[in-house]
């Protein structure tokens, strides 16, 4: 009988240690789980008086991020984040003339758009006459 006994118990060892990695913790941890389910979208955007963003210094600079909500020091966030999911990230859509009237008076102003949109790097820049046309562009995405 004592040989039955230290025979089930070294059984019994030899099983547990065997099967040890694979019971408990390496079952119950779940695999890692992926960093966003969004594509990144993070924005910077400045605008400076001049004619090239190459030759002026930024006068005022936002940021912007829509993923997974809409959020950055951009003061109209969520209508900016909107607009741009209405226009599939077309920057130039968001950019046409307007309907305002302005003065022909001729201040150029630039405004950049630089980051990742829906994981894909985006580089705008586009020169205003003046302000006034900026803003009469109709989107908050350069009220700022």
């Amino acid at each position: 009988m004592r040989n039955t006994a230290r025979w089930a118990a070294t059984l019994g060892l030899t099983a547990a240690t065997l099967c040890a990695p694979l019971g408990g913790a390496a079952l119950a941890a779940p695999a890692a789980p992926p960093a966003s389910l969004y594509a990144p979208s993070a924005l910077v955007l400045t605008v400076g008086h001049g004619e090239s963003a190459a030759t002026v210094g930024a006068a005022r600079a936002v940021t912007l991020s829509c993923a997974p909500g809409p959020s950055g020091t951009h003061p109209a966030a969520a209508s900016a984040c909107a607009e741009l999911r209405a226009a599939g990230g077309d920057l130039d859509a968001l950019a046409g003339p307007g309907g305002a009237m302005c003065t022909k008076q001729y201040d150029p102003v630039v405004v950049t758009v630089d980051g990742v949109w829906q994981g894909k790097r985006v580089s705008f820049e586009r020169a205003f006459a003046n302000e006034c046309v900026k803003n009469a562009a109709g989107s908050s995405l350069f009220a700022f």
